[in-house]
């Protein structure tokens, strides 16, 4: 972009110069004075192509920086819900645990209903099973964010080679 932006001023200098030149020319020839013109209009020409060519190109550039922020906020927020569902299923699965550890003693006591035990069994194995879905969502996130990067270098690797 800063090429541009030279090449820009570049050309306003020269067409500053020229311009001079025409101002300075009153009683040169015709011939001369309509070449220079003709020149102005081309460096005129130019600087508008290279004004748009900025312009688009800022627009481009402002479009990807707002996808990637969009994308990065989304990953982001996504990132912190499945956080937040694994710390409350970890430790919905710790007190289920010592629940179905208590329930053990209490039967082995004699004191124990066998279908609490039974049900505290289903409980934990239903919150093993949410705590395996949790982690495999967590792995495919984390797939999901190396993804790019590992194509990325690969392609990298692939220019360099």
């Amino acid at each position: 972009m800063s090429e541009i932006e030279e090449l820009n001023s570049r050309i306003m200098a020269a067409m500053d110069r020229v311009a001079q030149g025409v101002d300075g020319l009153g009683a040169a020839e015709n011939a001369d004075v309509e070449a220079l013109k003709q020149e102005l209009d081309e460096e005129k020409t130019v600087n508008a192509q290279l004004t748009e060519r900025v312009r688009v190109l800022g627009e481009r550039q402002e479009k990807a920086l707002a996808s990637l922020e969009a994308k990065a906020t989304e990953t982001a927020e996504r990132m912190s819900k499945l956080d937040t569902d694994l710390q409350r299923l970890r430790r919905a699965n710790a007190q289920l645990s010592e629940a179905c550890e208590a329930l053990r003693a209490a039967n082995a006591e004699g004191v124990g209903e066998p279908h609490l035990i039974n049900k505290a069994m289903m409980a934990e194995l239903e919150a093993l099973r949410a705590a395996r879905a949790a982690e495999i969502a967590e792995a495919d996130e984390i797939i999901a964010a190396l993804t790019p990067l590992l194509e990325a270098s690969g392609a990298q690797s692939e220019e360099t080679a």
